[in-house]
């Protein structure tokens, strides 16, 4: 693909995701979404085989079946109401449809089924994009919408998502699928405190971007597909390494990382809700993910100790020349060091 043609894909991305943000006419936010997906096909398909394309082709349907759905949420809304408004969301039937339609687009449980394959299908930076940037635009609608759903169907969406994002990457060899239903958890997480305290999601979805982009970028230096992959990392780049471990201990929550602190603020609020069993289950779910980032995080020091790989050594980087990749990596990542102790006091 020529510089020019993905420099219009790029900005066409990035005008869907804003024309919807600042959108309050859901035609113009139906509009965003649209041009958000039909940019999104070409580069998803970039590679010209039969996997890429038959991601591209999973992405389209789901992504164009939730436009739709969107779409006929905010026409009925229309005929009942008489007005477009996006904050005007209070026919019933619509809030269903709407829900639906923004958990498809998301890739929450049990609408998750698209987002392993299509990422598995994908290089690792459209798999980046797809996880961090395409996400922004459905969660800006359910924060501007966030009102008018049902508090219980958001929670139920969010603990299923939870469940099957830790249950669903425990026998995953894929660094690919692994972000994949590690996205799924961390989306159940924003999604179960949206409606209660949509501050504390907005952080965690900071965070989670933060964090997500700094691996992918360790991910793509180390050009690492599999678990195998990463076992050869600490030839490559030390620093690399270890910064990939902190990355992957942060995502899986383990204190004092700031991973930990949005579900720490997540699991305070559900308890002063008196939602003390959905705590309970999110906290256990949370669990299952910290098992395979751990997973992870153990492949990824095998080769601290002499003799405990059989891969292949990559050529090591001389310490005066860091990529651009690698700057980046490092840069986002020193953002994760820990720092809830901070929050605390």
């Amino acid at each position: 693909m020529s510089p020019a043609i993905l420099m219009i894909f790029i900005s066409s991305l990035a005008t869907g995701t804003i024309i919807t943000t600042t959108s309050h006419h859901w035609l113009m936010a139906w509009i965003g979404l649209e041009v958000n997906t039909l940019a999104m096909i070409p580069i998803i398909s970039t590679m010209h085989n039969p996997r890429s394309t038959e991601a591209a082709t999973k992405y389209f349907l789901t992504q164009a079946a939730a436009s739709a759905m969107v779409l006929f949420a905010s026409m009925i809304n229309a005929w009942q109401t008489g007005t477009w408004d996006i904050i005007n969301l209070t026919y019933e039937p619509a809030h269903i449809l709407l829900t639906v339609a923004l958990a498809m687009k998301l890739g929450l449980a049990p609408m998750h089924f698209w987002l392993p394959e299509v990422l598995q299908g994908s290089t690792l930076i459209t798999a980046l994009i797809i996880v961090t940037w395409q996400k922004l635009a459905p969660m800006s609608l359910i924060y501007m919408t966030v009102n008018n759903l049902s508090t219980t169907t958001l929670i139920l969406l969010g603990l299923l998502s939870s469940i099957i994002g830790g249950w669903g990457g425990l026998n995953q060899t894929q660094t690919r699928k692994i972000m994949a239903f590690s996205s799924i958890a961390h989306l159940g997480w924003m999604i179960t405190v949206s409606s209660i305290m949509p501050n504390i999601m907005i952080l965690n979805l900071m965070i989670y971007l933060i964090m997500t982009i700094a691996l992918f970028c360790s991910l793509i230096l180390s050009k690492s597909k599999t678990i195998q992959d990463t076992t050869s990392t600490w030839t490559l780049s030390p620093t690399l390494t270890t910064m990939m471990m902190v990355l992957l201990l942060s995502l899986g929550g383990l204190p004092p990382l700031t991973g930990f602190m949005p579900k720490w603020l997540i699991l305070e609020e559900l308890v002063t809700q008196n939602l003390v069993p959905t705590a309970t289950v999110m906290a256990t779910s949370a669990l299952l993910s910290l098992f395979f980032y751990l997973r992870l995080t153990y492949t990824t020091t095998l080769t601290l100790s002499p003799n405990t790989t059989q891969t292949k050594f990559k050529w090591r980087f001389k310490p005066n020349h860091m990529t651009p990749s690698m700057t980046a990596s490092s840069t986002i990542s020193m953002f994760l060091l820990p720092m809830t102790p901070l929050i605390l006091l």
